[in-house]
């Protein structure tokens, strides 16, 4: 008789993945990851002593594929702010669920957006802001800030069906609100 197949931790967080990405973050328990993976509850409970254990390892997994979206850049030639503007925006849309589980699950490592701005996993996105505005670390993090409030404001009224997605619209938005916070900065470098 052939030996069972292994259920690993890494096999555990991709079914637990899928259950947010598809249901939500609210459906993962032992018996929905098993039904998944087709194995008993006891390798989900063997590898995670809680389920708090295994949304938090979900909810790590799911930041990086974040900030993945968020840096692949449909249109460069609009300006990488702008599209990453939209590209949070259009995770809101296209990854409702997730998008849930990051903003409104409590799950965050940080507890503001000021502890956020620090975190390595935002590296990414500030460090392409700065380059594109040529500004120094602070001065993109200041304008970071300002626009993820209205970015955010933006995809959390259209995740919860509370506005129609019209992007043109939300394009437009985001190119004054950007303007707006750079031209803030520059005025402040005075």
């Amino acid at each position: 008789m052939p030996a069972k197949a292994k259920v690993t931790k890494e096999m555990i967080i991709d079914a637990a993945f899928e259950i947010a990405k598809e249901a939500g973050a609210e459906n993962i328990n032992a018996r929905t990851v098993a039904s998944k993976l087709n194995c008993s509850t006891q390798p989900v409970m063997y590898h995670f002593a809680t389920i708090g254990e295994l949304k938090r390892a979900v909810y790590a997994r799911l930041d990086w594929y974040h900030t993945e979206y968020l840096m692949n850049v449909r249109n460069p030639q609009n300006g990488i702010m702008l599209e990453i503007g939209l590209n949070y925006i259009r995770f809101a849309i296209e990854e409702p669920h997730l998008f849930r589980f990051l903003f409104q699950s409590g799950f965050a490592v940080e507890n503001s957006l000021l502890e956020m701005i620090d975190s390595a996993e935002l590296l990414p996105v500030l460090s392409a802001m700065r380059e594109e505005m040529n500004l120094n670390m602070e001065q993109t993090k200041d304008i970071f800030i300002t626009l993820a409030l209205f970015v955010h404001g933006y995809a959390s009224i259209l995740v919860n069906n509370a506005l129609e997605y019209d992007e043109e619209l939300i394009k437009k938005h985001l190119e004054k609100a950007y303007k707006g916070a750079l031209l803030a900065t520059q005025e402040e470098m005075k």
